[in-house]
């Protein structure tokens, strides 16, 4: 089975994104398809916040489970706040994954999730396998 993901995150983090991407490569036996925006998408070049809202928004209405890194810096996010809120509109299982090494987690993530689960690839799969 393919998992359709979708990987909401900070690009202020990304290195945060790239190492949980490679956790998910890493995992044998597991296929996805990441519907996340890169970087480098054409997305960030929207005209406005409205376009970009809704192009977020296409995105995350493929996935079968939307995926937040939960570091405090969640809490604070614009876009990780929107993408929240367009998951939960979809009702679409949110699955926060805490950083490696943190002590603390975003509390608007740990509220809005369906499950939180450590930074350890048995648990995010499993929690992608049981949600989707």
């Amino acid at each position: 089975m393919t998992y359709n993901l979708f990987i909401s995150h900070s690009w202020s983090y990304g290195k945060n994104y790239d190492s949980l991407v490679s956790l998910l490569n890493s995992y044998p036996y597991f296929s996805y398809r990441n519907y996340s925006v890169p970087k480098d998408d054409p997305i960030h070049n929207a005209a406005n916040t409205n376009d970009l809202k809704q192009a977020i928004e296409r995105q995350i209405l493929p996935a079968s489970v939307v995926l937040v890194l939960a570091g405090v810096y969640s809490t604070y996010s614009k876009w990780i706040n929107i993408e929240i809120k367009i998951a939960q509109h979809y009702n679409k299982p949110i699955i926060g994954v805490e950083p490696w090494g943190s002590a603390k987690t975003s509390s608007v993530v740990r509220s809005a999730a369906s499950a939180m689960v450590g930074w350890n690839s048995t648990s995010v799969i499993s929690a992608i396998r049981h949600w989707a």
